[in-house]
């Protein structure tokens, strides 16, 4: 990966305004030459940040309102029935003349309505906190559907929106980002599935690619070079194997064996097949939430294998009680951003609406915090893709981010240690991009 400066910290050669209780945003003078590739080196970025009113929060993959909602769309089934409009009830909040449109599941039942409205409440606090006077938000209701979003979208912009953050989902995403690209309108969705990326069309989530490769490069770094990996047999999977695979060969180590399980019916089949090459490994991966993992670490010990014996490695679906409480897991890794920022977020949200914030909240926060920053950078001149993927990047709550020309992110993940108190930095998330390509 390569990244930004940090906010505060990098700017210390130039004076911070000061906001109530929202950190500062260092944004990029302007963007350097174009570049293309996907580069992971890390270094310092080319360009001096100027510094600008606002605080970016990135939500760690979704842990959610009532559980994980780690790393997968929430499912359609919470979602409500096609074309539901925005009304009354998501009234527009500001009056400045840059308008932002805001597109969430509102009115959708179950995880994906109550996610939908926290983030509402965050996106409302962040233009609060920051006192921005020129933005407008224009909250619209896409019900949790494709069809909503459509025609969300497409209010949106006729009333004036600059720039639409949102949707959440991704087939809300693939639905909408057609209405936005034809009126020349950027988007930043929230969805975290890569597929629905695109120029124009960029993702403010945490994608399972990233975690990956954080832990997959961490691993190396402690000179672990042979892995076995244990896949659920989900589209979640199918995503975190590739990248495991790659991330694994480009960096000189070997994949052993690996093996997928689709549901507990088939976890101790799969435990057995991986058993037979673990003598020669030294770090074994499991990507997957706390009862799956700890049902795997049971049947790889009735296998026969010591999981004593490996590094233990996870995604951001380790960052579960489930996981914390298992002896035979601490010590174990997985990636995520430093927790403080989320925890110093979730403070300031539960005091102002009596309740804590799940992390897709943080999401909307950083996404209007974010644009009330370019908007006020770039004046009278709309927000372009080169001005989105200047190749500096961001940083925020959860660290440094930026986007990539394809529409996905690169971001700055920590490495944390299971204990029993919960995860615990070890390698800490780098805080600058370098100039690489992106």
């Amino acid at each position: 990966m390569a990244f930004q400066r940090r906010l505060p910290e990098a700017c210390a050669d130039r004076p911070l305004p000061t906001f109530p209780r929202a950190p500062s945003l260092t944004l990029p003078r302007k963007r350097g030459r174009e570049v293309s590739g996907k580069s992971g080196r890390v270094g310092r970025g080319r360009w001096r940040p100027i510094a600008v009113a606002a605080a970016l929060v990135t939500a760690i993959a979704f842990a959610g309102c009532s559980g994980t909602l780690n790393s997968v769309d929430l499912s359609r089934s919470n979602a409500a029935a096609p074309g539901v409009m925005a009304s009354e009830s998501t009234p527009n909040r500001g009056t400045g003349d840059f308008k932002v449109g805001l597109i969430l599941p509102l009115s959708a039942s179950g995880n994906a309505g109550a996610a939908g409205q926290a983030m509402r409440n965050a996106a409302e606090m962040a233009l609060a906190e920051l006192g921005d006077r020129n933005l407008a938000l224009l909250p619209k209701d896409d019900g949790g559907t494709g069809q909503g979003a459509q025609i969300a979208v497409q209010q949106a912009i006729d009333e004036g929106a600059q720039i639409v953050l949102g949707p959440l989902f991704a087939h809300s995403v693939t639905s909408a980002k057609p209405v936005a690209r034809d009126r020349g309108i950027p988007m930043i969705a929230f969805s975290t599935d890569s597929n629905v990326a695109a120029t124009g069309s960029y993702l403010l989530s945490f994608l399972p690619e990233s975690d990956v490769d954080r832990v997959v490069a961490y691993a190396i770094s402690q000179g672990k070079r042979s892995f076995i990996g244990l896949v659920p047999g989900s589209a979640y999977g199918s995503v975190v194997e590739g990248e495991f695979k790659q991330s694994v060969a480009r960096r000189g180590g070997r994949v052993m064996a690996l093996e997928h399980y689709d549901g507990r019916n088939k976890i101790g089949d799969a435990a057995r097949l991986v058993a037979q090459a673990a003598g020669g490994a030294d770090a074994l991966f499991i990507p997957d939430g706390g009862e799956a993992v700890n049902e795997m670490i049971a049947a790889l010990a009735a296998a026969g294998v010591n999981v004593r014996q490996f590094a233990l490695m996870g995604t951001q679906l380790w960052d579960d009680p489930k996981i914390f409480s298992n002896p035979q897991l601490e010590g174990g890794w997985y990636p995520g951003p430093d927790p403080a920022g989320f925890h110093a977020f979730a403070d300031r949200y539960r005091s102002r609406y009596g309740q804590d914030p799940p992390r897709p909240a943080a999401l909307a926060y950083d996404a209007v915090t974010l644009v009330a920053a370019l908007a006020k950078t770039q004046g009278p001149q709309r927000i372009t893709n080169e001005v989105l993927t200047n190749s500096s990047g961001f940083a925020g709550i959860d660290g440094a981010f930026r986007f990539r020309n394809d529409g996905t992110n690169q971001r700055g993940l920590a490495i944390l240690r299971v204990t029993p108190s919960g995860g615990q930095v070890i390698a800490p998330a780098v805080r600058t991009f370098s100039a690489s390509a992106i």
